[in-house]
């Protein structure tokens, strides 16, 4: 993280979530300066969906970059943080059928998923004789391309319309069919468990070939999101959209057509740190142990991770000078199997030393349930200015919207 090493955390309320806005702005201006680079007609969407946290959301409207939005909550969600409808860009298979028809209406950049979808639209197209634009989602085997690159592998992947069956097809003479309706875009995410450059290669590649075979007339392509970021010896912002516009270039114009992306984890992970504060160590015949007031949960929701990265602050530095063979992290909660990490020849920890959880941004906080303890506070830091931008909640959240009769509920 690019937190300097003189900012002092020692004020903060643990646990709490802690978002580097120096490292978020310098993510968000290696992608503009990749995309202005090699393809400099595009719309950056942030996914919503990977940290739906109110101040990220803001900042991003602030910074020209699109919401990426799959449900009708996360429309109204960003909506209340002041985007325009024609500032969105609708995807996912959740759409209710209220905001699917508005968003077209007003110029969201709406990526068609289903196929009740496509009998909402013909239902609209018969109303009135106003020009609509869409896109559609296009499902191909990516293994074809990119061999156990998948997520799903030979299962395959469940979104869009196939291609290689013919419901791709279909779905865009369905759609010629309305007189009134425009097919503007294809969008092309696929969910992968490599991120390699060989998936966004292949998207593109794709891509041309569809707009070949059906002669569509596009005015962008969405080629999703699945990039890494924040972390050097992976591939970066530039090497994706070099490999994307090398094969685009083939057959589209960037004069011409927009290229969208829509990342998420790739700008907000590494901003993120979770802070936690040690409250109890102890001893048994087995292991040395340290309890801390985060938990897995707050940083590894899924359960997938199995490395972090993190750094350790000692409150009291004469502790350092006892070095324990080996001990065990362990969250505050019931559950004897959350445990994080495992420290081997570390200083012996005490309550009060701080154990910082970085590059965690990415679907944590959406993610993190309301066991035992309640979503935590959120803080920015820039520079050496520490702020807060969330409070952490307390029952009196959790029965805001209470209904039943309650007695002593808050009012």
């Amino acid at each position: 993280m690019g937190i300097q090493s003189n900012t002092s955390l020692d004020h903060l309320v643990t646990p709490c979530y802690l978002i580097d806005e120096n490292e978020l702005n310098n993510n968000v201006l290696n992608l503009k300066n990749a995309l202005n680079k090699y393809w400099n007609n595009f719309i950056i969407g942030y996914s919503v969906k990977t940290n739906s946290l109110p101040w990220l959301l803001d900042y991003f409207q602030k910074n020209n970059i699109f919401a990426e939005i799959v449900s009708d909550d996360e429309y109204e969600l960003a909506q209340a943080i002041g985007y325009e409808k024609n500032r969105l860009i609708y995807n996912g298979v959740l759409k209710s059928k209220e905001t699917f028809i508005e968003a077209i209406e007003n110029g969201s950049k709406v990526n068609i998923d289903t196929q009740r979808e496509l009998h909402w639209l013909q239902e609209l197209s018969q109303l009135n004789k106003k020009k609509y634009e869409v896109g559609l989602r296009v499902n191909f085997d990516l293994e074809i391309y990119c061999p156990d690159e998948s997520l799903m592998g030979g299962e395959g992947g469940r979104f869009g319309f196939c291609y290689e069956n013919g419901e791709l097809k279909y779905a865009i003479d369905f759609i010629n069919s309305l007189k009134n309706v425009n097919l503007t875009g294809l969008h092309f995410h696929c969910s992968t468990k490599t991120r390699s450059l060989n998936i966004f290669r292949a998207i593109s590649i794709v891509a041309c070939e569809i707009k070949r075979r059906y002669s569509l007339n596009l005015s962008y392509i969405d080629v999703g999101g699945g990039f890494f970021g924040g972390l050097k010896e992976k591939p970066q912002f530039n090497d994706y959209i070099k490999v994307i516009s090398d094969e685009l270039s083939k057959e589209f114009n960037c004069n011409d057509v927009t290229l969208i992306v829509e990342p998420g984890t790739a700008i907000v992970s590494s901003p993120f740190s979770f802070i936690t504060s040690v409250i109890d160590v102890k001893s048994t015949t087995a292991n040395n142990f340290a309890t801390i007031d985060g938990s897995n949960f707050n940083i590894n929701p899924l359960g997938k991770k199995t490395k972090f990265f993190f750094n350790v602050k000692y409150r009291d530095k004469l502790n350092r000078q006892k070095i324990i063979k080996k001990q065990i992290v362990s969250g505050y909660t019931c559950m004897e199997d959350d445990r994080l990490i495992v420290l081997e020849d570390y200083p012996k920890l005490s309550n009060g030393d701080q154990i910082i959880f970085e590059k965690i941004g990415a679907y944590t906080m959406c993610f993190t349930p309301l066991f035992i303890k309640y979503f935590p506070s959120v803080y920015v830091v820039k520079d050496k200015s520490i702020r807060l931008v969330k409070e952490k909640w307390s029952a009196k959240e959790l029965l805001v919207n209470e209904i039943s009769n309650i007695t002593g509920c808050y009012k």
